[in-house]
């Protein structure tokens, strides 16, 4: 009997902890923050539960092509400055590389160099003229290419599980969209859109001169920017008003693509700063770049807007840091942005749809409506049907719901209107497992054995048939899981979890409530 207590007051304890995570779910936030006795967080609600922001992507492959023929054009110049044949103006336009030849050895030389390089064919050729394109295979490659590098940099500043908007979903749609899907309300929407539109390109330029208007700052100049440089605005964020301008070379100094890391910080007054960091090459870059420039400005350049330009007190090699006039949020924005990396071509939004969170409250609604009718029809007919045992397979559905919905909650999953489905369904599921044994029984009790040896061998002979049943199920979940976007991943996951609560509620709640009543008390007959 000891052993029966510990095993019932175990389970007991579980479904009950469970049960009071799955009830706090129904506290508002504010009262949960609050409270010592609650959870702060639970399950949360998909797009589809909560309103938000559905995105269609396009993105802009071409430009990806057009970057490769630049860098075959900057091969071809550095070739020939390494003496290995001699060109004259190359110019990369129009899907291919146009190359000026003095002669028509050159024009050889340079259509082997092309042919061992791979991936480039030749389009026309003439004594002093040649035309180099991709091959469709390599160009397809590079669309490839572009098409996942974009994926991956808005995953990690949309979906950062830091300081992104947690429970995005970022997936490709055919060839060149992109769907992303923001749970959350208006203020989501502009983080997002502020994502989307940084690209991402983070240069270091030294100060030459600078002033608090560009007609001031180039009167100093003959009213004209010098060969070579350029004029980069820091600028209000809210209203975009002109706050310093700054003279700087075309060309940066040191960009971020020698970046490591990059992440939120605060300085002796507890403002936030962006703290970034090198790698070995970049640091011996940059040390060298603050060594020969020390008492000047640096320009800290995102996009072409300068974020602050600190400056130079000492030698910065690693380490460094971005000060400016944002909060917490834009400092947590910025550094996803920078620790993403930049997006390697543009992208656009092609599709916009806006989820209400009306529509959201009555999609919960009526799912809510659905659960408690299929559950009370189910076990409606589990007692009609079996009696006392039906009231077992009651209550065993009942702890497993409250399972199910306590370890969602517990691992803060999301809940979408096809989980709600997925919840409904494992309520028919688990009434399965519990019809499997109750059949056993019966057939056990057919053949004349006592009602004790007929639970204990209906149980025993049921279990691998609900164990092969659930797990080809759990098959299918996975490759819903793995496969699916955002709905049918939330479905995969309530159908995987429900999976486990179920076979654990038939198996051992119902079993413990067997050995409860009967037990081994000596019956004639079972309520089955």
């Amino acid at each position: 009997m000891s052993r029966f207590r510990l095993r019932a007051g175990t389970t007991a304890a579980v479904v009950a902890l469970l049960g009071w995570l799955t009830v706090a779910n129904f506290f508002p936030v504010e009262a949960r923050r609050a409270s010592p006795f609650l959870p702060d967080a639970g399950l949360r609600l998909g797009l589809d539960l909560q309103g938000g922001i559905h995105w269609v992507l396009g993105v802009q492959l071409d430009a990806a092509t057009a970057h490769e023929l630049d860098y075959v054009a900057s091969g071809i110049r550095n070739a020939a400055e390494e003496g290995e044949f001699a060109v004259g103006e190359v110019v990369a336009r129009d899907g291919h590389v146009v190359v000026s030849l003095p002669g028509p050895d050159d024009a050889a030389k340079v259509e082997e160099w092309a042919g061992n390089r791979g991936g480039l064919e030749v389009l026309a050729s003439s004594p002093s003229q040649l035309e180099l394109g991709l091959t469709a295979a390599w160009a397809k490659q590079v669309r490839e290419r572009g098409m996942s590098q974009v994926l991956e940099v808005l995953r990690r500043r949309i979906d950062d599980p830091v300081t992104g908007i947690p429970e995005s979903v970022v997936t490709r749609q055919g060839e060149d969209r992109i769907l992303v899907e923001i749970p959350g309300g208006q203020i989501e929407r502009s983080r997002a859109r502020e994502m989307l539109r940084v690209t991402g390109f983070l240069e270091f330029k030294i100060v030459q001169d600078e002033d608090k208007t560009e007609e001031l700052l180039l009167a100093r100049h003959g009213g004209a920017v010098p060969a070579g440089m350029e004029v980069a605005f820091e600028r209000e964020k809210q209203t975009n008003r002109v706050l310093a301008a700054f003279l700087v070379a075309d060309k940066a100094d040191v960009t971020g693509d020698f970046l490591t890391d990059a992440r939120t910080q605060f300085d002796r007054m507890n403002r936030p700063t962006v703290g970034f960091t090198f790698n070995p090459d970049g640091g011996k870059i940059f040390g060298k770049l603050t060594e020969d420039n020390l008492h000047r400005r640096l320009a800290i350049v995102l996009d072409d807007r300068v974020y602050s330009a600190p400056t130079i007190n000492s030698q910065i090699t690693m380490r460094g840091e971005i000060t400016g006039r944002f909060s917490v949020e834009e400092a947590n924005d910025l550094a996803v942005v920078l620790r993403a990396g930049s997006l390697p071509v543009p992208v656009s939004i092609e599709e916009e749809r806006l989820v209400g969170p009306t529509l959201g409250a009555d999609s919960i609604a009526r799912g809510f409506q659905a659960s408690i009718l299929a559950l009370g029809l189910t076990l409606l007919f589990a007692v009609a049907y079996y009696r006392l045992s039906g009231v077992y397979a009651s209550v065993a559905l009942i702890a497993n719901l409250l399972m199910l919905l306590g370890l969602m909650s517990l691992f803060e999953a999301t809940l979408t209107m096809p989980g709600i489905a997925g919840i409904v369904l494992t309520v028919g599921m688990a009434i399965d497992a519990n019809v499997i044994i109750f059949e056993r029984i019966r057939d056990e009790l057919r053949e004349g054995k006592s009602p004790r040896a007929a639970i204990q061998t209906g149980f025993n002979r049921a279990f691998w048939t609900i164990l092969d049943a659930n797990l080809t199920t759990l098959i299918t979940a996975l490759v819903l899981y793995e496969f699916g976007t955002g709905p049918i991943k939330g479905f995969a996951v309530t159908l995987a979890i429900g999976l486990f609560t179920s076979v654990a509620a038939a198996l051992i709640v119902t079993r413990l409530l067997y050995e409860y009543y009967p037990g081994s008390r000596p019956v004639e007959s079972l309520s089955i």
